[in-house]
């Protein structure tokens, strides 16, 4: 059973920085990308990045490239996002999810966290 659970969320003034956890459990994840998605209030959820455990390699949405960073850790099992000049329209609940299939097909990934809260002040 994979389990993900995301932490580190907050309230931060806009240009700060956060950074989220997500904790992966259940399974070997080296067949796996863990994703970041985010869903603002009244909008639909939308992807933020991805990573693919085995190599480390990444994938961002045009909207957080350059600001944010996704990386693991494969001792903790955990992948981090780390956002940097945070601005009010990051302000959404930040879901971490896991695929076994294809990383950039947002439809596959089928496990997901509980999500956290970051909220931009300006």
């Amino acid at each position: 059973q994979v389990q993900l659970v995301e932490s580190g969320g907050g309230l931060v003034q806009a240009g700060g920085s956060l950074r989220l956890s997500c904790a992966a459990s259940g399974r070997a994840f080296s067949s796996y990308s863990l994703g970041w998605f985010r869903q603002a209030p009244g909008k639909e959820r939308s992807f933020v990045g991805t990573i693919r455990w085995s190599s480390g390699r990444t994938y961002y949405a045009e909207s957080v490239k350059g600001r944010f960073t996704i990386s693991r850790d494969n001792a903790k099992n955990t992948v981090y996002l780390q956002m940097n000049g945070l601005k009010p329209e990051d302000t959404a609940v930040y879901y971490c999810a896991a695929t076994p299939l294809d990383w950039l097909d947002y439809e596959t990934y089928s496990h997901w966290g509980q999500g956290t809260q970051v909220t931009v002040s300006s």
